[in-house]
């Protein structure tokens, strides 16, 4: 069996341990999850790392034996030679000191134990904070979700045993496209196509990649690059992005309003070793506590590249007058509250002037948008479009097939900004009618093909007029229509067809024929409606 069918299958029994202590669909089994396999990565990466740093752990028959026999002074030596993104573990930290113990009386306080003991080590790097400067660890009791307290104790030692039947230290070779799969796979029951509440709307792989592609290209030349995500959600945008620049090339800022949102980033994170972004990833309300500023804490910090997937619709009536406050930042305007269906503000409308405004003098960005918004001709909508084609920052746009990112009941778009403004041209596509259908549950979606992919990328980077896909349009041609949407400026076609007298005329007999058909079956309906409304009048 392969690693990855074996990632697969322990995500899979640890669920299994879930559903059958009663936390099966419940909304704290994904704190269980996604702790237990971090954990479990966490535990196989310290020992990895302790071989390579020590011969004796490295030959002994067991690595934690050897590691439990070193005195204090040799501990303390082998663990200040690691780098600071390996978590610190001791001896009574490991899965296999827990494995040990589970003989004992109230194992349940033993494991939860070891899960505070492990982040209250560990909170200066592995961990998160919220806009307040609140440090949120890395671990934390789990057997409190389980509501009888019989079954606490078994709950931990089933979680234990899943974990001690396999090993990640084949894992630590493998590329990122190895560790995205699996961690969308940890997160697939918990982060739905269909979004959450605030910035949890989940982007697929394939959109995040295009995205990532068409904003860094193939520059290797890269140092010291600063990533950004607004409303970052588990974080699919800002690996992609990563993995383009390079791992080791950039750091990595985000921010979303979502706790559960928050613990799936920092995992996305720890698998791409991206450890030392951890502290930049917070937790928060990117629109009223923006918590990236400049050094003067004047202004917003501004970034080399911007992702972004925000929420589109979503009732923020509560902090409407506190962004209505903030003019230079929101100089297009924040939506009004509405009478009806307060749940419809454009919240989007936000994000985009904050992507904006995060931008760098030479900064791009990519946002997903609905499609509505290339077209809108008044609003706060219309004013963004006028700003972004007049001042040049828009460079492309890209229209997506319907239901690639299922459920979210929209039409999308990826939107690009470029704020050097060096382009002459903006390039429009229309991928509506790309993708390949296939059927997930009950759902039917859709997902872009490898050679979709590179057809996009390659229009888009070439910036290639393709009949009826893609066009190029200059800023003073996008002005007059103020218009993002490509199909608006492809040339309309008329075939011509050269034909006889005789067959015209044989084509307008057919012309008359079908139109007299259409006359009679259109009034035998209405007769027919007509005698129906009469029997009801009667019967009444």
């Amino acid at each position: 069996m392969d690693l990855k069918q074996q990632t697969y299958d322990l995500i899979d029994d640890l669920k299994a341990v879930c559903h059958e202590y009663g936390l099966g669909n419940d909304g704290n089994e994904y704190k269980v999850i996604t702790q237990m396999f971090l954990y479990k990565f966490l535990n196989d990466k310290f020992g990895y790392e302790i071989k390579r740093k020590n011969s004796k752990i490295a030959n002994a028959e067991k690595w934690e034996t050897a590691y439990a026999e070193l005195s204090e002074a040799q501990r303390a030596d082998l663990l200040d030679s690691l780098s600071p993104d390996i978590m610190r573990l001791y001896p009574e930290h490991l899965i296999s000191h827990l494995w040990n113990q589970q003989a004992k009386g109230e194992f349940d306080l033993i494991f939860d134990r070891t899960m505070v003991g492990i982040a209250d080590k560990n909170i200066d790097i592995f961990s998160t904070q919220t806009t307040k400067n609140t440090k949120i660890p890395i671990f934390e009791k789990l057997t409190n979700y389980v509501t009888d307290d019989a079954q606490k104790a078994p709950f931990a030692r089933a979680l234990v045993d899943k974990l001690a039947k396999f090993s990640f230290e084949e894992a630590f070779s493998e590329s990122y496209d190895f560790f995205s799969a699996i961690f969308e796979y940890v997160i697939k029951d918990y982060n739905t196509n269909g979004g959450g509440v605030y910035a949890e709307y989940y982007t697929p792989h394939a959109i995040a990649v295009i995205m990532a592609k068409l904003l860094v290209g193939d520059n290797k030349n890269l140092h010291n690059i600063e990533c950004y995500d607004p409303a970052a959600g588990t974080g699919t945008l800002l690996m992609a992005l990563a993995h383009q620049v390079g791992e080791d090339k950039c750091t990595i800022f985000a921010q979303d309003r979502s706790q559960k949102s928050n613990k799936m980033l920092k995992l996305n994170l720890i698998l791409n070793g991206l450890v030392s972004s951890l502290d930049h990833a917070v937790q928060g309300d990117t629109l009223t506590d923006p918590y990236h500023m400049s050094d003067d804490k004047k202004s917003l910090r501004k970034f080399d590249y911007i992702v972004c997937n925000p929420p589109f619709k979503l009732d923020f009536s509560g902090t409407r007058e506190i962004l209505a406050a903030m003019p230079a930042r929101f100089w297009a305007g924040v939506p009004s509250i509405p009478k009806k269906k307060v749940d419809d503000m454009a919240i989007y409308t936000c994000f985009i002037q904050h992507v904006i405004n995060s931008l760098k003098t030479n900064g791009k960005a990519a946002i997903v948008l609905p499609t509505g918004f290339l077209t809108a001709k008044n609003g706060i909508e219309n004013k963004i479009l006028k700003h972004v084609i007049a001042k040049h920052i828009v460079s492309g746009v890209i229209s997506m097939p319907s239901n690639v990112f299922a459920n979210t009941g929209t039409n999308v778009s990826v939107v690009f900004f470029d704020n050097s403004k060096k382009a002459d041209k903006v390039i429009l596509i229309d991928a509506s009618k790309l993708g390949e259908e296939y059927q997930e549950g009950n759902n039917k979606k859709v997902r872009l093909t490898s050679e979709e992919i590179s057809k996009i990328v390659d229009t888009f980077q070439n910036k290639k007029d393709v009949e009826d896909f893609s066009i190029a349009v200059s800023y003073d041609d996008l002005l007059k229509k103020c218009s993002l949407s490509a199909g608006q400026y492809f040339d309309v076609k008329i075939e011509y067809v050269d034909i006889t007298h005789e067959e015209f005329e044989a084509k307008m007999k057919e012309y008359k024929t079908n139109l007299k058909e259409y006359f009679k079956q259109s009034r035998e309906l209405e007769e027919e409606i007509q005698k129906q409304l009469v029997g009801l009048k009667y019967e009444k």
